[in-house]
């Protein structure tokens, strides 16, 4: 039995397989020397996190408020035609809008969403 070998808790009784009971509270201690987990299942994984996936749909909704931004750019530099609204406040709005929504989103997946791969990187050294 290799060094990184968890005790694990079989269960005589069960007919069908079921998963493994970990004692030591980390999956990875049961990892072969050399294994590279970059699998959806892994633990760690950051596709498994509910805030990676709202952060990515908060950074393509920012799309929306940045072509707010354009149209009233648009605007702006070739004329409104009938429109009696000011393109400054469509690039106003469209501008917060975008960043804001560009800020949240890239907070959510970068940093929320990747926070348990930090420590799983900080924990076992392994980078992957």
């Amino acid at each position: 039995m290799s060094s990184h070998a968890a005790a694990v808790e079989h269960n005589e009784n069960l007919h069908t397989e079921g998963y493994p009971t970990y004692h030591t509270g980390n999956a990875e201690d049961a990892y072969i020397e050399g294994y590279d987990p970059v699998s959806l299942s892994a633990p760690h994984s950051s596709l498994l996190k509910t805030s990676t996936w709202l952060g990515m749909g908060l950074v393509m909704a920012s799309l929306a408020g940045f072509g707010t931004l354009l149209f009233g750019l648009a605007q702006f530099f070739w004329g409104t035609g009938t429109a009696d609204h000011s393109p400054v406040t469509l690039m106003v709005i469209g501008g917060v809008i975008g960043v804001v929504l560009l800020v949240v989103g890239l907070v959510l997946a970068a940093v929320v969403g990747r926070k348990d791969y930090k420590a799983y990187t900080k924990r076992t050294g392994r980078y992957n």
